[in-house]
């Protein structure tokens, strides 16, 4: 950001989220001078940083939907978004598909022309110019150990959680470890103690999901249709100790969903979901970590 005359001979500007001061034209100063801390040009400053904040966080937010849902997302409207920062910054890096399922890579960069710079999986550059693309679930990705492999030599980071993010994979058989379970229920991450219902609820909140009645939820769209995964927490008004009860999911009316009929992303998403809960668990003195 330009540097903005605040009085007195001073200059301000954003840096790191914080304001800070130079004296008109001079080096920059250690410290935000008394006489501007309360001025009206760096309570300015503040409420833009606290909404460029937001903003930052609202980006990542919408990515990481696209992703959960592998949605197509018009290839013109990454073009468009591109030049600002906070949302170069949730995109950058994320693997996409074009119209061929082979057109896999991670997304450098966006070109004048308006085509996507991606480092394909052979580790070339290419440039895509497809309508739309997807930002796969990685648990829909053929060979994940292998792309994960290859992202940590290419050094990608990504600023939303995809190629790390940790996934499960419905078993299947009379054999396997789902054997004797409910049709409709699984229970891995039952019995989370929590000293309270509304520390159980916190956390659900705090990790991004919905609080909905006794249940902490998550809603995906997978293989065209929405489904919702929930994890029983406890009665809305119980002060008492809680702890997490079973996951089970539902489709758009409401219905139960068999286990068998889980899709893939929302399995992974549900199972995700009862892991991260059940891990703020209380553990006993002496208990199993």
């Amino acid at each position: 950001m330009a540097w903005l005359a605040a009085g007195e001979g001073y200059e301000i500007t954003l840096e790191d989220g914080r304001v800070v001061a130079r004296r008109a034209g001079g080096r920059q100063l250690k410290t935000l001078p008394k006489a501007l801390r309360d001025s009206p040009e760096a309570d300015r400053l503040r409420q833009l940083a606290e909404w460029l904040d937001r903003h930052a966080a609202s980006c990542v937010a919408q990515v990481d939907a696209w992703m959960v849902s592998s949605l197509p997302v018009p290839t013109e409207l990454i073009v468009r978004v591109w030049p600002d920062e906070a949302w170069q910054a949730a995109l950058r890096d994320m693997a996409v598909v074009g119209d061929d399922p082979d057109e896999t890579g991670f997304l450098r960069d966006v070109t004048g022309d308006g085509e996507l710079k991606v480092v394909d999986l052979d580790g070339e550059t290419v440039r895509l110019s497809p309508r739309t693309v997807t930002l796969p679930h990685p648990v829909l990705l053929p060979d994940l150990d292998d792309v994960r492999d290859f992202a940590a030599d290419l050094g990608i980071t990504q600023k939303v959680e995809q190629i790390h993010r940790a996934t499960w994979t419905r078993p299947d058989g009379p054999d396997g470890p789902d054997a004797g379970r409910p049709e409709t229920e699984v229970r891995d991450y039952a019995g989370g103690k929590f000293a309270s219902r509304f520390g159980l609820a916190a956390r659900a909140t705090s990790l991004g999901y919905r609080v909905s009645g006794g249940y902490a939820t998550c809603k995906v769209r997978d293989g065209g249709s929405s489904t919702e995964a929930s994890v029983w927490i406890g009665e809305p008004y119980w002060d008492g100790e809680s702890e997490t009860g079973a996951l089970s999911w539902h489709d758009e009316d409401g219905r139960a969903v068999r286990l068998t009929e889980v899709g893939p992303v929302a399995w992974s998403e549900g199972m995700r979901m009862a892991a991260a809960l059940y891990a703020g668990r209380t553990i006993e003195k002496g208990g199993e970590a």
